[in-house]
């Protein structure tokens, strides 16, 4: 199934079925004057397996002086609790031996040590960027501050995908693929896109396009 135009919420180094998604677009819109309480739980958090087991990382924001109506482009990140380097390490832990992490690294923690990307969507996009870079994805992106009235054949998946639930969109399937800690803990579906990045490199598109094959 192919859509002409996609809508997506941002999202913190989405998760596979995040970006297999958008692979079904032939146009992708990430929407950057989203609301913030409208702003899925993946705007902020990724989930990725370690030794330990499934561990979410989470970005810590600066609460604005209105909560409800601050749009997702004015959102700052804190520095607070010194989650950079906490993240690059739980990422380095994780990953620091999987296939493809030494090819991503250096560009990788150059995102993570900038500290002029402050601002939640500017290192979202600047995450996805990379991804979709690495792996050379064809996935065609742009940041919209408002959508046209005219939207009819816009497919809308904020609040329907890069949730912590499940999404129920029936034409993504869930295929499993190698994972790092997978004889510790069992395949676990649906992590950031971090988990298959840094095992399949660019190959990651085969599992991608498997997921639409319905």
């Amino acid at each position: 199934m192919i859509f002409e135009e996609g809508l997506f919420s941002s999202a913190y180094a989405g998760s596979v079925r995040y970006y297999a998604a958008m692979l079904a677009c032939r146009k992708v819109m990430v929407h950057a004057g989203e609301s913030r309480h409208k702003a899925s739980w993946s705007a902020h958090h990724c989930r990725i397996v370690g030794a330990n087991g499934e561990q979410t990382l989470t970005l810590p924001l600066v609460k604005p002086l209105d909560n409800a109506l601050t749009a997702l482009n004015e959102i700052i990140i804190s520095e607070h609790g010194d989650w950079r380097r906490t993240h690059w390490g739980a990422l380095f832990s994780a990953y620091g031996r999987s296939p493809f992490f030494e090819y991503i690294a250096d560009d990788l923690l150059a995102i993570y040590e900038d500290h002029s990307l402050n601002n939640l969507l500017d290192f979202n996009m600047a995450i996805h960027r990379l991804v979709v870079d690495f792996m050379d994805l064809p996935i065609d992106t742009v940041s919209v501050n408002e959508i046209s009235s005219d939207s009819s054949d816009i497919k809308d998946f904020r609040g329907r995908i890069g949730r912590n639930i499940p999404d129920g969109l029936s034409f993504i399937k869930n295929v499993s693929y190698w994972q790092v800690w997978q004889e510790r803990h069992g395949f676990k579906q649906d992590l950031s896109i971090f988990d298959l990045l840094m095992t399949h490199g660019r190959e990651s598109v085969f599992i991608l396009r498997r997921m639409l094959e319905v």
